[in-house]
């Protein structure tokens, strides 16, 4: 039975071939391919022509064959984006980034998602290579060694040969974060360490404690959570911050790894009664697009994360076409974005928090320097 369209009932045309297109106008196979194709040897073939062989294919619904002329121009147009997670905040704006670009481009990508599975990692380079991609971006990604195509990193840090890696300025974004918690009058500053999974995890780490040391803010080790895993849901956070709250040492505010820690955080807190940011200033890193919409609105690092897909994929293709030089690194400037979950330091209550620890702990220094 001969398949209908949906929407008029009619039956549809089967996709007609080459050579029935040919036979129509009356040429050979070979200058309508030309023609269809857009071929440097089109130009010899007179617009008339051009006309006729055009309005045949679309009343005969010819549809080209792409492996066949991949194969035959020894170009697929099609890249592989391989990330930790797609589904998730972080990744799911780069990756609608990178399809914003390579639309306007005429090009195709295929995704796959690897979740820290490095034995996957490699099982996927190799059978994207065989499906003819062109170059790689991967986001989120560590590399363990050079990628056989043309790669761009979005939060690579290693400097592997070939390989371009876009990078936020971590420095400036710990500037912004930090500089506003302390116009606000914050000293007791929790934070939350990346885990070892994320690739920024070291780098933004290495930022902050630079910052915080040129801006005299002590980090102490009872105030510092390590995160653990690669959770990409807000129970990525919530441990840390319960543990914080049960260890009751005085805190004003928290600078978390990412806004979808900061979310977990932030329902821990208020599970125990602590407002934010009555109680508890809470800064996120990323503005995801939930961000705006949490109660409170989150105060956060913005990293562009769709313009920053958008800069792998553009100079990703302008690699495969041999438009630009090589460059190893591409940094992109953080923004920052005051919303409602940072406020100047409840001290009532920090002072009676710190009242509380201090006798809890016999009266033994709770803040020595990290």
């Amino acid at each position: 039975m001969k398949p209908r369209s949906k929407k008029t009932g009619k039956v549809k045309k089967p996709a007609s071939t080459l050579k029935a297109v040919a036979e129509r106008v009356n040429l050979t196979p070979s200058t309508v391919s030309h023609v269809l194709t857009d071929s440097p040897a089109a130009r010899s073939v007179p617009q008339k022509t051009k006309d006729r062989i055009l309005a045949a294919a679309r009343k005969l619904n010819y549809q080209p064959n792409f492996f066949a002329r991949s194969l035959k121009v020894k170009r697929s147009h099609t890249i592989a984006v391989i990330a930790v997670e797609i589904g998730d905040a972080y990744s799911s704006l780069v990756i609608g980034g990178i399809e914003r670009y390579l639309r306007k481009q005429d090009f195709f990508f295929l995704t796959v998602a690897h979740r820290h599975d490095q034995k996957l990692l490699t099982t996927y380079e190799n059978m994207l290579q065989q499906r003819g991609v062109e170059g790689f971006i991967t986001v989120d990604t560590a590399l363990n060694g050079r990628p056989p195509l043309p790669t761009v990193a979005i939060a690579g840090h290693r400097r592997i040969n070939r390989v371009t890696n876009i990078v936020l300025d971590h420095r400036r974004a710990a500037s912004l974060a930090l500089n506003h918690l302390v116009d606000q009058g914050h000293e007791k500053i929790a934070f939350m360490k990346g885990s070892a999974a994320s690739s920024d995890s070291e780098e933004r780490w290495n930022a902050i404690c630079e910052v915080a040391e040129r801006l005299r803010i002590r980090i102490r080790p009872e105030l510092i959570l390590q995160l653990e895993g690669a959770d990409p849901t807000p129970n990525l956070g919530y441990p840390s911050a319960k543990r914080l709250v049960s260890s009751k040492q005085p805190f004003t505010a928290l600078f978390a790894y990412n806004d979808i820690s900061a979310i977990g955080a932030i329902r821990a807190f208020q599970q125990v009664g602590l407002r934010v940011p009555d109680d508890v200033s809470v800064v996120g890193f990323d503005d995801i697009q939930s961000a705006a919409y949490l109660s409170p609105p989150l105060t956060t690092v913005r990293q562009p994360l769709q313009e920053m897909g958008e800069i792998a994929a553009r100079t990703l293709l302008d690699r495969i076409e041999k438009r630009v030089k090589y460059v190893s690194e591409i940094s992109v400037a953080p923004e920052f974005v005051v919303r409602n979950s940072t406020a100047p330091p409840n001290q009532r209550r920090a002072m009676a928090s710190s009242a509380e620890s201090d006798a809890a702990q016999h009266g033994r220094d709770l803040f020595q320097p990290a």
